[in-house]
C-alpha cells in the first residue's frame, strides 16, 4: 500500500489546504479495549459531514482524532497532505458540554482573538452572529444551556476555522434552542467551513447531513451521500439503527 503521506503531498496545492481528510487503517484501544478498529475514511469538498452510530461505536473518539486531542495507535490521518498534528490551528471544535471561562461572554471571545492577534473589538460580531449580542456583559455560565453552546460555537468561530467539529452539541437542549443552533451552523456552511457534526438525533441528521459516516463497533461500515443513506442504507447495522432496534 502507498505511502498515505506521498499520496496527500499531491493536495498542497490545492486551494483548501485541509482538503481532503484521508484517514487509512486507524486503530486505537483505551484500557486494552478497541475504539477504533481498522477505520479508513475520506471526506472531500465542501459541506457537512454527519458522523452516527450506536452507543459506544467510537463517534466522539474518531471525532478527536481527526482533531489531533488523541493520538492513534496505528495508522495515518491527514489533512490535505498534512499530519493532523500540523493542521489543528485551522479547526476548531465545540463539545457536548461547553468550557467556558469565568468571564462575561464578551470576554470569552475576546480570550480567544487575542490569543490569535486578532482586535478584542471583533468579539461583539461574534457574539451577533450567533444571536447573543444582547448578552455580551452576561456572566458566561449564568448563561441557558443553548446560549452557552451558541456562545461556544461563536468562540470557535472566532478562530476563523476552515473545518468547525462539533460533538453532539443540542443533546439535552429544548427544540428551540435545537433549530437555533443548525440554523447557524447552516450559515457557517454556507460561508464554505467544512463541518463535521457528531449527533444520536436521527431528525437533526436528515436536516443538516450532506454525507453520512456510520459507525459500528469502532469501524466505519458505511459512508454515503445523506440521501441515499437515509432511503436505503446498504449495511444492515445501519438500517437497524434508523429502524430503531439499535440502541441509540
Amino acid at each position: 500500500m502507498r505511502d498515505l503521506q506521498a499520496d496527500c503531498l499531491l493536495h498542497l496545492e490545492a486551494d483548501n489546504p485541509l482538503m481532503p481528510l484521508e484517514m487509512r487503517d486507524v486503530h486505537l484501544a483505551l484500557n486494552g479495549k478497541p475504539v477504533l478498529r481498522a477505520v479508513d475514511l475520506s471526506l472531500e469538498g465542501a459541506g457537512c459531514s454527519v458522523i452516527m452510530g450506536p452507543n459506544g461505536a467510537g463517534k466522539s473518539v474518531l471525532l478527536k482524532t481527526i482533531h489531533g486531542l488523541m493520538p492513534v495507535d496505528a495508522g495515518q490521518i491527514c489533512w490535505g497532505g498534512l499530519p493532523v498534528a500540523q493542521v489543528t490551528r485551522a479547526q476548531a471544535m465545540v463539545f457536548q458540554t461547553p468550557v467556558l471561562l469565568r468571564r462575561s461572554a464578551e470576554a470569552n471571545i475576546a480570550f480567544v482573538l487575542k490569543a490569535r492577534g486578532k482586535s478584542k473589538r471583533l468579539a461583539q460580531s461574534y457574539l451577533d452572529r450567533v444571536g447573543l449580542s444582547d448578552m455580551a456583559r452576561q456572566p458566561a455560565r449564568r448563561l441557558s444551556g443553548g446560549q452557552q453552546q451558541r456562545l461556544a460555537i461563536a468562540r470557535a468561530l472566532a478562530t476563523d476555522p476552515q473545518v468547525l467539529l462539533l460533538d453532539e452539541p443540542t443533546a439535552s437542549l429544548d427544540p428551540a434552542s435545537v433549530l437555533m443552533i443548525e440554523e447557524i451552523l447552516r450559515d457557517v456552511r454556507a460561508q464554505g467551513v467544512r463541518i463535521i457534526l457528531v449527533t444520536h438525533d436521527i431528525g437533526q441528521a436528515r436536516r443538516m447531513a450532506d454525507d453520512v459516516v456510520f459507525l459500528n463497533a469502532g469501524q466505519v461500515v458505511e459512508h454515503s451521500p445523506a440521501n441515499r443513506f437515509f432511503q436505503r442504507p446498504q449495511n444492515l447495522a445501519a438500517q437497524d439503527y434508523l429502524d430503531g432496534r439499535i440502541i441509540l
